[in-house]
């Protein structure tokens, strides 16, 4: 599992497909660019796109943030998790899951029964910029140190996300890059 110049990373692991047949579903931190490039996939494949942080939020008629501070992050990735496992029993299409769902074990094992994943890596200065910039509606960035944060949920997941089946960069690269680079992967070129 090397990578080559573009920042992509084969991974052993189920076929890559696109989605007729499976979800593609991207993973990564807050800020690591998995809505903007899912909307950009979602088109390029001519599939649905779904944010699962904006279905938990209509799930639960409430922001992601007022269910932390009013029911707490345990609540929080219970109703996380019930949502993801409802998604995935949907027709295949792309799905960005928020930065620490992939974390969960059993949402881990229903993502790779049911998908191919996408791990979005960026490096700390790229998320630092870019969570910054709607702070507020993350609780886990909201108050403290932003950069030691997010080092440290950076240092914590990492192990969860390098599961994931392939693993593209996203850093400064613009979305439609990106996109263009997992439809390679998901067609079984070099990204």
């Amino acid at each position: 599992m090397g990578n080559d110049s573009s920042g992509v990373r084969r991974a052993k692991g189920p076929p890559a497909s696109g989605p007729v047949g499976r979800h593609v579903v991207l993973v990564g931190l807050m800020g690591a660019g998995k809505t903007s490039v899912g909307r950009r996939l979602a088109k390029l494949l001519g599939a649905s796109f779904v944010d699962a942080d904006e279905e938990i939020v209509a799930a639960a008629g409430m922001s992601i943030a007022d269910i932390f501070e009013t029911y707490g992050e345990p609540v929080f990735r219970d109703l996380e998790r019930r949502v993801i496992a409802r998604l995935l029993e949907g027709p295949p299409g792309v799905l960005a899951l928020g930065g620490g769902a992939f974390v969960d074990p059993l949402t881990r094992a229903r993502v790779k029964e049911k998908a191919v994943s996408i791990w979005l890596d960026a490096d700390l200065d790229t998320l630092v910029e870019r969570t910054g910039r709607k702070r507020a509606s993350r609780p886990l960035l909201k108050d403290g140190d932003l950069r030691a944060k997010l080092a440290r949920l950076l240092v914590e997941r990492t192990p969860c996300y390098a599961q994931a089946d392939h693993r593209v960069e996203s850093g400064t690269r613009p979305p439609e890059d990106i996109a263009a680079a997992i439809v390679r992967i998901l067609e079984g070129r070099n990204g």
